[in-house]
This record gives C-alpha cells, structure tokens and sequence, in this order.
C-alpha cells in the first residue's frame, strides 16, 4: 500500500516540472514564430499554410502533378530577388532559390547540407555513412581533396572502353526488341547498363549485369535499397527513424544495406590484400579503379581514409554514379524521340565522326567533337533535371537580397524550377531546343544560371565522368538505332531523389543501315 503514496508524491514532483518544460517550449516557438513572420513579412509564397505541415498542405500528392505544380509555384511566386518563401514543418524557414543571384550565392556558401526535416540527406546515411553526398565540414573538405585525383582525365580515359563495352551488352538486347517489334522499357534498361559501368569503375566488379538483370543478388539488393530510399523521401511521417526501424520496409531496408556492406567490405578487402602483394599499384592487365584510388589516397600527413570511409565512399559512388546518369541517358533518349530532326541531326554528327571504322567504339578524342550531341544533353539536363532538387541550411544570417534570412534557414536548390523560370529561359521553357547550348548562347549566359551538376566548391566531381559515359552510351544507341515513343503510352514524371518516370517510359527501336 505504501507504493501508492510514493507513487503520488512522485508525479506531484515530476508533473510541474514537465509543465513547466512544455510551458517553456511553447512560448519559445511563439516568440520564434512572431520573429520569423516579422522577417519574411511580405515575402512572396503560399499565403496559406498549416501549423504542422506548413505550405506542403497545397502540394499535390501525385508525383507528376507535383512536378508541374512547382513550375507554377516558381513563376507565379518568384520574388523580383529571385527566390520563393515557403513555411515548411512546424513553422521551419524554407527559401527557393530561383535566380542565377540567390543560387550563386548559396552555391558559392560554405553552407552545409541540410540533414533535418526535410533536408532528406540523413535517410541515406545508413547506406551511405558520411560520404561525399552526406558529409559536411572539414570531413567533406578532406575526403573531397583525397578523392579528386580519381577524376583526372588520366584516370577517366581508359573508362571509355568499359563504357563501350557496357554500351555494346545493351545495343544487343535492344536489338532483339528491335528484331521483334517489341516495345521496350527505357528507365528499366538504362539502369542496368549504368548500374554494370560504375561497379566496373568503381571496383572492377565485372559480373554481367545487364542480362543477369534484377537475378543477380547484389543487382536486386541495390535496387531495392534505392527504392526504398524513395519510398521514405515520399513518406515524411517515416523520416522519424523510430517510426521507419519498426516499419517493415525500415527493417528490411536495415537488412538490405547490412548485405551491400558485406559485399563492399569483402572487395575492399581482397582488393587491398592484393595491392599490398604489388607493392601498392594496381595491375597492369586492368585499369585503375576508383577503388585503388580510395585505397592508396593520402592526406598532408600521410594519413589515408579509414575502412568505413572507403566503402561509405564506394557505396557513395555506386548511388551517385548510377541513378542520375541512367536518369540523364533516359530523358534524352526521351526528348530525341520525341523530336526526330534532332535525333537526326545528332546520328549525322556521329556517322561522321565514325566514318568507316571496322566498329561504332567511340575514343577519347572524339568526345569533344560531338558538339551538337553535347547541345542536346545539356539541354536535356535542363528540361529534365535529373537531381531535381539539393538543400542547404544556413549556420548564419544570410542575405537574400531584400532580406536577411536568419540562421537555420533552409534553402533549397530546386534545380527542376530553377530550369524552368519563364524570366531565365522564356516562355518556351518546357520545349527541347538544344540550340540554347550553342557556343554563342553558352557565352551570354549568367554564370549560375545553368547548374545540373549545382556549382561551388561542393559541386558534382563525377560531372565530367558522367557527361563522358552519356556522350558513349547515346552515341552507341543513336548509330545503332532510330527511336520513336509508344505512341499508347502517356510518360508521367515522379520527382524524387532523382527525376523517374510513374508508370515507365517505354519505346520502339528501329535497326539503322549503315
């Protein structure tokens, strides 16, 4: 009997102290709230906007609505400063830029990325770790400087025959469709071919993983791991991890990433047993991987990257250097058809750089006589925006023009608006014209006004790998083959961690004579 008194005199103890920590916290966020509508009075948005879930409540839920819905939100609300104010949850600051001033700005910041909610990078941190993608401060500053020598041109040379060679696997299964007049998934198919060349890149990992398809267990694994990435991106009651570890796919996703690791650590390993058998250098038989790179890099003080920060690198890679491309590659192929005059002025380009060589393997040197090719992929990065959108979130005030947004401030780089601003690109925004790209519209252009790749000091390093296997893959499909859209098929864009498609993106191939 004498539990109950203690119990009592206990909660008699605690309950004011709990009261007074919610009383305390409460009128913390009111006084935080009258600060904040006082410094973004006036500022261009949503008027309306809910107390929990900010301006998202006017946000459509399905993916293709959604994508257009933020074009419409970038010119209808577009400030004369260049940015969109939006409330975001609990009352959280969030800034859209969309002027080459406020982007420039940001991307030139030391800013970090932004890891709250609704910066998203912390979903990928179980997969990930703190790569390049993730990290921030000095650590990002570090690896970032251990890991640009693997993007020399010295190193990114003997790649092109790994993409030729990767390219060729997916000439021929488009080739049976082509045979057969069969339809073909383009999303499905492209994924598999750049998901094969950045395992051969990154660690020389040359199972054949495009006829394997999703058979192959490491293949299947990373794609789900990628889907389930997205899943959470479009869930944002599952960013709370005590909610996603007890969800079935959190738990699965746990079990997912556990095996890659396995499989990332037990190449490292082998990978590093072998170079201490040569003396540190990679055979002569191979080229060299990002992986010797990892593994060889040293700092001013000779100190090289730990076990775990190789494979998060590795892993960092693996996503970075497969999704967006095969994102790129299949909204090209999807503009080309879509346009027949450049899908053709883009095959003479590359007949005649080809001539009458005894195969369609394209060399070092004739990448940068692809111009017109060049125009129709930059104009395809910005029509379609494969990283749709990158966040940063302010440690201090920042100037947006005319305002200071206070510290804690997210800003978000919604490179998918951005590239379609009627005041930046005209009212023809959303039409292919790869003449934009041409030498004298390139030099009229502002200097942050195009950023596919973001711009800054924490830009994509892979940018130039990326832009090389895109020239390589499309080459070889445009020599090999004239593509038209199914005609049946409407094509819907999902906007999440990269640019997708709702329901696929499907094509037919006809075989060209040479």
């Amino acid at each position: 009997m004498e539990v109950f008194p203690k119990l009592s005199l206990i909660l008699q103890t605690i309950l004011p102290i709990l009261g007074i920590f919610i009383f305390y916290h409460v009128v913390s966020f009111i006084i935080r709230l009258r600060h904040l509508k006082q410094r973004f009075k006036g500022a261009k948005g949503p008027e309306k906007s809910h107390w929990l879930f900010g301006s998202f409540v006017h946000f459509p839920t399905d993916p293709h609505e959604l994508a257009m819905f933020l074009l419409d939100m970038a010119n209808n609300y577009g400030s004369e400063q260049g940015y969109v104010f939006l409330w975001g949850m609990l009352k959280k600051p969030i800034v859209v830029a969309c002027s080459p001033k406020v982007m420039g700005n940001i991307c030139k910041s030391n800013e970090p990325k932004a890891k709250g909610f609704g910066g998203a990078y912390q979903l990928l941190q179980p997969w990930l770790g703190e790569g390049l993608l993730t990290a921030n401060g000095e650590k990002w500053a570090r690896n970032r400087r251990l890991l640009t020598p693997a993007f020399h041109f010295e190193i990114l040379k003997p790649y092109t025959k790994v993409f030729n060679q990767s390219a060729d696997i997916f000439v021929k299964k488009i080739s049976a469709k082509a045979e057969a007049g069969e339809r073909f998934d383009v999303f499905q198919n492209v994924c598999l071919c750049t998901l094969e060349i950045i395992l051969k890149c990154a660690f020389s990992y040359n199972e054949d993983v495009q006829n394997a398809g999703d058979s192959n267990p490491y293949v299947k694994t990373v794609n789900k791991i990628t889907d389930a990435v997205t899943y959470r991106v479009l869930n944002p009651i599952l960013y709370y991890d005590i909610i996603w570890n007890m969800s079935s796919v959190g738990r699965q996703f746990k079990k997912d990433c556990e095996y890659v690791h396995s499989v990332a650590e037990e190449i490292i390993d082998k990978r590093r047993d072998a170079l201490e058998e040569t003396g540190g250098s990679s055979k002569s038989s191979r080229y060299v991987d990002f992986l010797d790179i990892l593994l060889t890099a040293c700092d001013e003080e000779g100190r090289g990257l730990t076990r775990m920060e190789i494979r998060n690198e590795v892993d960092t890679f693996l996503f970075e250097g497969h999704d967006t491309t095969a994102s790129a590659i299949s909204w090209i192929m999807f503009s080309l058809a879509e346009n027949p005059e450049c899908q053709r002025k883009c095959q003479t380009e590359i007949d005649e750089i080809l001539g009458d060589r005894e195969t369609d393997d394209l060399e070092w040197s004739d990448l940068n006589q692809l111009e017109y090719l060049t125009m129709c992929i930059k104009e395809g990065l910005r029509l379609h925006s494969p990283v749709a959108a990158i966040s940063r979130e302010t440690t201090q005030d920042f100037d947006l023009g005319d305002r200071i947004a206070p510290e804690g401030t997210m800003v978000i780089m919604n490179i998918w608006m951005y590239h379609h601003m009627e005041k930046i690109w005209g009212p023809d925004h959303m039409e292919f014209k790869p003449e934009r790209f041409s030498k004298e519209n390139i030099d009229k252009m502002d200097h942050f006004q195009y950023v596919p790749f973001s711009a800054g000091p924490r830009n994509c390093i892979g940018q130039n790998f990326a832009t090389n296997e895109e020239k390589i893959v499309l080459s070889k499909l445009l020599r090999n083959f004239t593509f038209r859209l199914d005609p049946d098929h409407k094509v819907k864009r999902n906007i999440s961690a990269v640019m997708r498609t709702k329901d696929g993106m499907y094509m037919f191939a006809e075989k060209r004579k040479h």
